[in-house]
């Protein structure tokens, strides 16, 4: 292969994937943005506040988690960079996320494998929680 159509596939591959990531994290992005002048935010940061407080995030960590673990990590990626997060709680979402994300069509996979499906995610929610609790106590919570 001549490098001139390895630098033109290359170029064409990185186009079409940009494209791909662009049209689910740009409307994820907006969504967000709108949810942040709604009661919305202040709704989930109410709900999971107890479980965020024992992770040692602020309540607004519960978008991007929510996001990772109904839909895939993409979407929780400007729902991160939408607020203003420190290293130790973008360490501890992302940890996080890691363990737990697409629940809806991992438990689905996990299902047709043969496994338990309500296990699996029962699992992976504690150990991501778990994980969460852990780096919280480790890097000074």
């Amino acid at each position: 292969m001549d490098l001139r159509r390895v630098i033109k596939l290359g170029i064409k591959d990185g186009v079409e994937t940009t494209w791909e990531l662009a049209k689910v994290i740009v409307p994820v992005f907006f969504v967000i943005t709108f949810f942040k002048h709604t009661p919305v935010i202040g709704w989930m940061v109410t709900m999971f506040e107890p479980i965020t407080l024992l992770l040692g995030l602020p309540g607004e960590a519960t978008m991007p988690i929510v996001i990772a673990n109904a839909l895939t990590v993409y979407p929780a990626i400007p729902a991160i960079t939408s607020f203003s997060f420190t290293t130790k709680e973008i360490t501890i979402i992302g940890t996080m996320i890691l363990l737990c994300h697409s629940l809806p069509v991992e438990t689905m996979i996990a299902r047709k494998s043969g496994a338990n499906g309500l296990f699996i995610l029962i699992v992976r929610v504690l150990a991501a929680i778990l994980a969460g609790i852990i780096l919280n106590l480790f890097m000074g919570g």
